[in-house]
């Protein structure tokens, strides 16, 4: 077994140790009712609300449907906003023109809380999935435009002046040298992106949505379903979890030479 084995291998058992260190101490104090079954319900109740509303459904649509329409809204924001900001990121890092034109809007709107503007989007959407959609892709949007132009600002200038001294014209030299260079750094932007993508999803489903697992979360905490909100918050969780894997799947099938050099 070499080091770098053995080392996962421990980690792997702090954290599941951490893990199961928690559901213990949720399972204590809720068997000891020290708070109301509706603060912090038992696991068991739980679990009872997760197979209910797998089988069942919450208010009209099964857990399968509401996490579908939620990943539908989530995707769908993500992957416009990965067409248009990793490009318009990288000419943005390649010209400065066109960082001088597109870079005040971005840098005014990132830092502006997603409801902050999500009511001037229904107003001009709808209450619609066009509405959250177009929320989600905002959301998703900054992360994405700055890692690609932070990616190509990182670009050694060797590799560029190397391809020159060659005779490459720039189309092949953005083609060949900057965007192969660029690829790490802009995975890391979509990481990132889609954590934040998938926060901003409770804000998309506040206002008039019927469906999405943002959506049953808040709805059931007006009739204090506690068991409920916690089951849809660990879908939740688990779902982020599971988008970023695939990421980093993606990653490292398109760029397996990263961190080899």
């Amino acid at each position: 077994m070499n080091k770098y084995t053995k080392r996962k291998i421990i980690e792997l058992s702090i954290s599941s140790a951490t893990v199961l260190a928690i559901f213990i101490l949720w399972f204590i104090v809720a068997e000891l009712k020290i708070f109301p079954e509706y603060f912090i319900p038992a696991p068991s109740s739980v679990l009872d609300a997760f197979l209910e509303i797998s089988v069942s459904g919450y208010r009209g649509g099964t857990l399968l449907q509401h996490l579908g329409d939620s990943l539908f809204r989530v995707v769908s924001g993500f992957i416009f906003a990965c067409f248009i900001a990793v490009p318009l990121g990288m000419f943005m890092g390649y010209n400065w023109k066109v960082k001088a034109i597109f870079d005040p809007i971005v840098e005014f709107y990132r830092p502006l809380p997603p409801l902050a503007y999500y009511t001037i989007l229904v107003i001009w959407l709808g209450i619609g999935n066009e509405s959250k959609i177009t929320l989600l892709f905002l959301a998703a949007f900054p992360p994405l435009s700055i890692s690609a132009m932070s990616a190509v600002a990182a670009v050694p200038m060797e590799r560029i002046q190397t391809a020159q001294s060659l005779g490459a014209s720039k189309l092949k030299i953005f083609s060949h040298v900057v965007f192969p260079s660029c690829m790490p750094g802009i995975f890391t932007g979509m990481r990132v992106s889609i954590g934040f993508t998938y926060t901003t999803l409770v804000s998309s489903e506040i206002v008039a949505a019927t469906s999405g697992i943002g959506w049953m979360v808040l709805d059931a905490g007006k009739f204090l379903r506690g068991d409920v909100m916690f089951m849809g918050i660990f879908v939740m969780g688990i779902t982020g979890i599971i988008l970023d894997r695939l990421i980093r799947i993606a990653e490292r099938l398109i760029i397996p030479w990263k961190g080899k050099g």
